[in-house]
């Protein structure tokens, strides 16, 4: 016991413990916190973007300037700004009619696949029905089939009950194979839902539908932005399908502007504003909702 009673003693009267060292990765990760890491983050990013200032300068520039000197010449001569060349894509009524076109293709193909996918992810998630994991297993494998695949077969049979060439006919086209990725994503968001909110829900009297509308369509608006975001970047940007199944009377602005390149190679005062405008619309709509797309790729991440 003494001895014992001595020992604790020589350890205390030792001192305090010597802290220990710090680790080789909490020294890397200290030292990228610094502020010479974020500004060579900030150069990254500013280098990021010169192609996209360079189409927005290029698009303020007069067609004889963009063929004499490079963009970057206008910060030496501001005079070279004007908005002629917007004026002149306002008045190409093939650019103009295909931007309405893709406006018309865009929305309600991303407001049907957030709806029908909001639907059937509660049903799978939260309703009991025969055969309803097959089911679910059966849309989580058409995930793998790729556009390309699909192309031709359903260019026929969309010729033969006459939607080939029409607005209609893309915007099925995009709702078909954006549906698997919503289905998929929003039951997995609803089945975290706690059960025991439904089930309180349920004794107040609330039916399915109500259920749906007051309590899950609420708690499942980040993941539901997210989709949305998602799906009008996709349907936006698209160019294979719209491509393949639109004439020139459908086109979205993406082919309207292919078009344009191939026969017209040198009308750059079009082709500019046009391909800026095409780029600036979904980056707005991003930005808008960047803060519900940022909840709902990080929702369930930390609970």
């Amino acid at each position: 016991m003494t001895a014992t009673l001595g020992s604790i003693d020589r350890t205390t009267s030792a001192g305090p413990a010597a802290p220990a060292r710090e680790s080789l990765g909490s020294r890397i990760a200290g030292r990228l916190s610094g502020g010479l890491v974020r500004a060579f983050l900030l150069v990254v990013g500013l280098f990021w973007l010169v192609p996209t200032i360079g189409l927005l300068i290029s698009s303020l520039r007069a067609p004889g300037d963009m063929s004499a000197s490079g963009w970057w010449t206008v910060f030496g001569k501001p005079s070279q700004l004007t908005f002629d060349s917007y004026q002149k894509l306002l008045e190409n009524g093939d650019i103009t009619g295909s931007l309405v076109n893709t406006v018309l293709i865009t929305v309600p193909a991303t407001v049907l696949v957030v709806v029908i996918g909001s639907l059937a992810g509660y049903a799978f998630a939260w309703m009991e029905f025969p055969g309803r994991d097959w089911w679910f297993l059966g849309v989580v494998s058409l995930l793998v089939v790729p556009v390309q695949v699909a192309l031709i077969p359903i260019a026929e049979l969309f010729g033969k009950i006459g939607l080939f060439g029409s607005i209609l006919g893309v915007i099925l086209f995009h709702v078909g194979f954006g549906l698997p990725f919503a289905v998929f994503l929003l039951r997995n968001f609803f089945a975290e839902i706690p059960r025991e909110l439904l089930e309180a829900a349920r004794l107040d009297g609330a039916g399915e539908l109500r259920l749906f509308a007051r309590v899950v369509m609420p708690l499942g608006g980040p993941a539901i932005a997210s989709l949305g975001i998602f799906q009008f970047l996709w349907v936006w940007n698209d160019m294979l399908v719209a491509l393949v199944f639109t004439k020139s009377g459908s086109q979205p602005i993406t082919v309207a502007l292919q078009t344009q390149v191939r026969q017209f190679g040198n009308n750059i005062d079009v082709l500019a504003p046009g391909a800026f405008i095409s780029m600036v619309i979904p980056l707005a709509v991003f930005f808008a909702f960047q803060r519900q797309f940022v909840s709902g790729v990080m929702a369930g991440a930390v609970k």
